[in-house]
């Protein structure tokens, strides 16, 4: 009696365990949108908008590295009036350059605001269905692999199932 008793209470207390335990799962979001054609799309577009901005800021700060150099050879000729006015000249091109670099690439810049435009949906729909998917798995918690995971067992890993419901296979797109 007291067997049959005891071997109740310990499965009755396994089951117990058994419903207390939270299933969890991981995603590495970098490799879903790796495997996005519209997310490399827009990646393209950034890296080119970038590209141009930054050729367009060297353009400028050469601009005044010229003006500076030619004050230079030309400073012992110049008046005093003249060489205030070309320091001026300099200083406010060189401050126009650093505005235009802020302008593009800075917190606030034209860049940041582009590549939230254009990234943000995409991983907007990328979250929605890991949503679906935790839901639909009953995981309690999904963590983000790109974001300071130390281990993780593949046996987690819910990025091809990610993939999966987005209508895309590993190694499409990924570069």
């Amino acid at each position: 009696m007291k067997r049959i008793l005891l071997t109740l209470m310990l499965i009755t207390s396994f089951g117990t365990l058994a419903l207390k335990a939270q299933k969890i799962g991981y995603v590495d979001t970098e490799y879903v949108l790796k495997h996005m054609p519209e997310y490399t799309s827009a990646q393209k577009q950034i890296n080119a908008l970038s590209e141009q901005w930054q050729k367009e800021v060297d353009q400028k700060f050469n601009e005044v590295d010229a003006l500076y150099k030619a004050y230079q050879s030309e400073q012992m000729l110049l008046t005093d009036a003249m060489r205030k006015k070309r320091e001026e000249e300099i200083v406010k091109k060189e401050k126009e350059a650093k505005d235009f670099q802020k302008q593009k690439f800075g917190p606030e810049g034209e860049l940041f605001a582009k590549q939230k435009s254009l990234v943000k949906p995409i991983q907007d729909k990328v979250y929605k269905v890991i949503e679906q998917i935790a839901e639909d798995g009953m995981y309690a918690i999904i963590f983000d692999k790109s974001n300071g995971m130390l281990y993780s067992s593949p046996r987690y890993d819910k990025s091809n199932d990610v993939l999966a419901k987005l209508g895309l296979k590993p190694g499409e797109f990924a570069k």
